[in-house]
């Protein structure tokens, strides 16, 4: 596992450490985890040889899954939290997947690396700024053909689905989200054909599979 040097501050993705262990179980008791996972791997439209970044990787749950079903693939998964890399390090025991510390606003890797970037409610817990960012660093480390597969939260399609939004519309990170302007920050980026795939309701709002192509 490669670690990151001069890293910024990483606040873990339930805030506090001693919660870390317990992120998996509760993604599962909570949401349909690996059936929108599932899905976004199928939209993702991967072939043998291919390099996949999985960005914001966390414990491994969607890089392992990607392996497993594209075993030919190159997959690699950077988060910048050090303690679930371990616990990604450990749950991928025994398989060819390459793990990395770095954040999404500065990814440790050259121009043109990946095939495919792949992330999943990752976006929605960074401010604006570094949404920005992370777009434009995503799209720098694709190749000139690359693309961009994205399930986060996204924009109601309901009255029902915007009212389950309202609180979370208060705070900058989710507000991006269900305001429905992540399409139009990814295509700021330099990402042409940039649609939503395929949206899910879920308790905490809805959910949408983004892509985006780089080369148009």
């Amino acid at each position: 596992m490669r670690q990151a040097s001069g890293k910024k501050r990483y606040i873990p993705a339930l805030s506090f450490r001693w919660l870390t262990p317990l992120y998996d179980p509760l993604l599962k008791w909570v949401m349909r985890e690996e059936t929108f996972k599932q899905r976004l791997i199928q939209h993702a439209n991967l072939r043998p040889g291919m390099k996949v970044l999985d960005l914001g990787c966390g414990t491994g749950t969607l890089t392992i899954m990607l392996k497993k079903i594209h075993p030919n693939a190159q997959v690699t998964g950077v988060d910048g939290d050090p303690d679930v890399l371990k616990i990604a390090l450990d749950k991928s025991r025994g398989s060819d997947i390459q793990w990395d510390e770095g954040i999404a606003s500065s990814l440790p890797y050259p121009d043109s690396t990946f095939d495919r970037v792949v992330t999943s409610l990752v976006i929605h817990h960074l401010i604006t700024d570094d949404k920005r960012l992370a777009f434009k660093e995503i799209h720098r480390v694709l190749k000139p053909d690359g693309e961009l597969y994205m399930l986060d939260f996204g924009a109601p399609h309901s009255s029902t689905t915007r009212f389950m939004t309202t609180y979370m519309r208060r705070l900058e990170e989710t507000a991006d989200n269900f305001d429905g302007l992540i399409p139009r920050f990814v295509a700021e980026a330099g990402f042409g054909s940039v649609k939503e795939a395929e949206n899910f309701v879920t308790v905490f709002g809805p959910l949408s599979i983004i892509q985006a192509m780089k080369g148009t």
